[in-house]
């Protein structure tokens, strides 16, 4: 049986304050957000029919429209109520949930003044990401030709719909050359992250991760840099250089759609999955699960 696509699907979705069926869910070709990717989006996980860190989430989503020149129309209570309402609504227990908010078509040019900022959340069964083999056997990253930009180009603080452009084309140049996803440079060539995920390098009982200086310090990477201290395993964040990776043991990625899934490759470089990686795997799971 084919899959519907994410149009076509039974359901309903939050949309500024109420619910309406799913097929519904549309906006004017001519909105802003299409035009001039003038949106900000949340990526949340429920488990058990509790999203995880919501609260969290919903913070950031109205900082990233401030970042962007806008003020979400609605509170992070609100935002939290409105996750839950559609988890809910949609008789969900383990789903992703999207929250996205964006300029309306009241106004057509780069300049935004006078446009409406609308809020929709949708929610929906999703697994495993990259797929529960993953987990055992890590991803195979290839080092991408993008880059992400410096924080004086880009308001790369934000989780805006328009910095994950170049993302794209980097997931789908990875794919093609037989990839799971693309380990990312930022601008001085050094590591970033993932298309869509943060990484974490482990050598010598250390771990060591990128600083997020030009790019998402995501809600799942502060949650692993938790549980890795809570294992009395330091965590240094800091400028890594790609040529590092040659010397690093084992590797991870996390992320809301990704959890915690090890890697086996990027480029030129191999880790194994060894009792570190499958060690973080097992708590964020024990966390998110409650077990």
């Amino acid at each position: 049986m084919t899959a519907l696509n994410f149009e076509d699907r039974d359901g309903l979705i939050w949309y500024n304050g109420h619910l309406i069926d799913w097929r519904d869910a549309n906006f004017h070709v001519l909105s802003h957000a299409l035009h001039y990717a003038s949106s900000v989006f949340e990526g949340q996980r429920a488990y058990g029919g509790k999203i995880f860190k919501l609260h969290q989430h919903s913070e950031r989503l109205i900082q990233s429209g401030k970042l962007l020149g806008f003020d979400v129309p609605y509170s992070s209570n609100e935002l939290d109520a409105a996750s839950n309402e559609a988890v809910a609504a949609n008789n969900l227990v383990d789903a992703y949930v999207r929250p996205i908010a964006w300029r309306g078509s009241e106004k057509m040019g780069v300049a935004t003044a006078g446009t409406k900022i609308h809020l929709a959340v949708a929610a929906w069964e999703w697994p495993s990401y990259f797929g529960k083999e993953a987990k055992i056997n890590g991803l195979r990253l290839e080092i991408a030709q993008w880059r992400r930009p410096a924080p004086d180009t880009a308001p790369t603080a934000s989780k805006a719909a328009g910095l994950y452009m170049i993302a794209s084309l980097c997931k789908d140049a990875s794919v093609a050359n037989g990839f799971d996803d693309a380990l990312m440079l930022d601008y001085r060539g050094q590591i970033a992250e993932a298309t869509g995920a943060n990484i974490f390098f482990y050598k010598n009982g250390v771990l060591h991760t990128p600083k997020p200086d030009c790019f998402l310090d995501g809600i799942t990477r502060k949650t692993a840099i938790e549980l890795a201290r809570k294992r009395n395993i330091d965590v240094i964040e800091r400028a890594i250089m790609p040529e590092e990776m040659a010397d690093f043991e084992e590797a991870f990625v996390t992320g809301t759609a990704v959890e915690i899934n090890p890697l086996s490759q990027i480029g030129e470089y191999t880790f194994k999955i060894g009792e570190m990686c499958k060690n973080m795997v097992s708590d964020y799971g024990n966390l998110v699960n409650k077990r």
